[in-house]
């Protein structure tokens, strides 16, 4: 090739790499829809920061009747101040855990002692997922998976504090991309007038997602009247790539954990795209305190799913991309890289609580993690 073309393929080249690594390229995935190429940014946890947590009770809370823990994504913080959590009916994998059981999935405990002080939701569910506590004190519970028979799951279930069910959202063991029926329902949120959102998609951040998988925020009134949708699956603004956890800040916004897209994206509650932040890893659970603290839970990043990051809980504030402490993985026998869980969340002392789902502390199932604030 002549030195003058050799030069000119060179600084095209280096041009389309500029702008790859700017985030302004697009390009048609292997999965047929458009790839948005974020940003390339190191992991901030890779320098020292503080850790506002050094006490770390791995084993907080207890079962009912002995039961050991299975493996669980979801933990919130109720109105009262106790932690609710729940465990996926002792099964250490995510396929149909509470399917064939009659023990209770949905647990509340004592956030001082970890006494169990009420529990509810057998043989409601076939894999508890998404996890809410609303200002009322009500229980929200996403069910991730259906049954062969159709008669459970792909659904969002609303509780009473005492158990009872007060409203279903989609269709009893249906997968859909319809108004009344999901698909592998990530998370679920009120906002402060009572407006319910939904997370639609676990699948999304597949290679090769299935025919009829989505990547879509689902909005309805507060009886659950359909209200309207955004997003698909992609990794453009917008976009999403298995959105699998919901927040607010105290102006209202929505964050979404893209997990699969390495960010979050930030929308107000009509779906319009505000912000994306990139400093807080591969996100599984996010926790907004009242004075707009912002804990993202960190579950996968490692070598193949997410190079050059380490997992734990990245905490920074909702109005800025930047991470400024972090509580790293804790460690056990059967994991090198350390355990960190999928949900998170913060009492009003500080101390903040991961729910460790598969792959966790005995490489099958998991239990929450209390980490003690100073």
């Amino acid at each position: 090739m002549p030195l003058l073309n050799r030069s000119i393929v060179t600084l095209a080249f280096g041009l389309a790499v500029v702008l790859l690594c700017a985030g302004g390229l697009r390009a048609q995935s292997e999965a047929g829809f458009p790839q948005f190429f974020a940003p390339v940014v190191a992991d901030p946890a890779a320098e020292p920061l503080p850790n506002p947590t050094p006490g770390i009770l791995k084993e907080w809370a207890d079962l009912p009747d002995g039961r050991e823990w299975g493996s669980t994504a979801g933990v919130d913080i109720g109105p009262d101040g106790h932690v609710w959590a729940y465990d996926r009916c002792g099964d250490f994998g995510l396929q149909g855990g509470c399917l064939n059981s009659d023990v209770d999935p949905v647990l509340k405990f004592d956030r001082h002692t970890g006494e169990v002080l009420t529990s509810f939701g057998a043989g409601l569910f076939v894999v508890p997922h998404g996890f809410h506590v609303d200002a009322d004190g009500n229980v929200w519970v996403t069910d991730w998976q259906g049954n062969e028979e159709g008669t459970k799951g792909h659904q969002v279930i609303k509780f009473s504090p005492e158990g009872e069910v007060l409203m279903r959202l989609g269709t009893a063991g249906v997968a859909g991309s319809g108004p009344d029926t999901f698909n592998q329902p990530c998370d679920v949120i009120t906002a402060p007038n009572g407006d319910i959102f939904v997370s639609d998609g676990h699948s999304g951040q597949n290679p090769n997602p299935a025919a009829g998988s989505t990547g879509r925020i689902m909005k309805f009134t507060s009886d659950g009247q359909f209200v309207k949708q955004w997003g698909r699956i992609g990794s453009a603004p917008g976009e999403f790539r298995t959105p699998h956890a919901l927040e607010f800040d105290s102006q209202g916004r929505l964050f979404v954990a893209d997990r699969g897209n390495h960010r979050i994206q930030i929308f107000d509650q009509d779906g319009n795209y505000l912000d994306s932040y990139y400093q807080f890893g591969r996100i599984s659970g996010l926790f907004i305190t009242d004075d707009d603290t912002l804990y993202a839970i960190d579950s996968e990043s490692d070598r193949i799913r997410h190079p050059n990051w380490r997992n734990g809980v990245r905490i920074g504030h909702a109005t800025e991309d930047k991470v400024t402490a972090f509580i790293p993985p804790h460690f056990s026998d059967s994991r090198l890289l350390g355990t960190a869980g999928e949900g998170v969340a913060v009492d009003a002392d500080g101390n903040v609580y991961a729910a460790e789902g598969p792959n966790s502390r005995r490489q099958a199932g998991g239990g929450l993690t209390k980490y003690l604030a100073r």
